[in-house]
């Protein structure tokens, strides 16, 4: 089901990208920044067209898309009720805790581990496995680091690097963590807060060295990913 929702979110994508340049091959362009609101979507009913095939397709798109947007919401809401689940809540509850994992997310990179994140030694083994750790190229006595590996989950290593753009801002508690951490222990919650505080840490001063931006977040993505593990199996 959480690959049936990742599945359904490239579908709404890719269907709001049809809209998008149906309109745009049409000349019309939506005047704010923020797309997709309930304001936009009032604005793209009121669209009008001169041909009345065009006024057919168009709205055949944007059924399209509400379709999906329902059947997205469907799919979270019900996982989210399987998410508390005995078997799956103890450790998703642990993940939540830290910024920018929801409890989808949460629960959708558990599932994706199978449940069982006490198999990797380490949290280095985690990280290989995910696919986060560079390539490495051997010739001779000379070696290079290349692009990540990309092994193992290609959904977990997505939601991972989702939620490390969280981390690019200053370290805080909001009402919405404090309210996920609720009912966390101590050794949770201060795992959680040396996350915040070592991944902001990471991407400024990658950031202040002129790395890439993306190169920076799949760098926080791949220490999230161990500071998880850390949780995960901390008793």
């Amino acid at each position: 089901m959480t690959r049936a929702h990742d599945a359904c979110r490239r579908e709404l994508m890719n269907a709001r990208h049809r809209v998008s340049k149906m309109l745009l091959r049409h000349g019309r362009v939506y005047p704010k920044s923020t797309t997709w609101t309930a304001e936009h979507r009032r604005w793209l009913s009121a669209q009008q067209f001169d041909e009345p095939a065009s006024s057919m397709v168009f709205a055949d798109l944007v059924a399209a898309v509400d379709g999906l947007t329902s059947r997205k919401t469907a799919i979270a809401l019900r996982l989210s009720e399987l998410a508390t689940d005995e078997r799956w809540w103890p450790t998703v509850a642990r993940l939540r805790a830290f910024r920018g994992v929801d409890t989808l997310t949460a629960f959708s990179i558990h599932l994706e581990l199978g449940a069982d994140w006490k198999r990797f030694e380490t949290a280095p083994a985690l990280s290989a496995w995910l696919g986060l750790t560079p390539s490495l190229h051997q010739s001779g006595e000379s070696s290079r680091q290349g692009a990540i590996t990309k092994t193992g989950s290609m959904l977990a290593r997505r939601l991972l690097v989702e939620s490390a753009w969280h981390y690019s801002r200053q370290p805080r508690l909001g009402a919405t963590l404090a309210n996920r951490q609720a009912g966390q222990p101590d050794h949770i919650l201060a795992i959680s807060n040396r996350a915040q505080q070592r991944l902001h840490r990471v991407h400024r001063r990658m950031r202040a060295r002129g790395k890439p931006h993306n190169l920076t977040i799949v760098a926080c993505a791949r220490e999230l990913a161990c500071f998880l593990w850390a949780a995960a199996t901390a008793d």
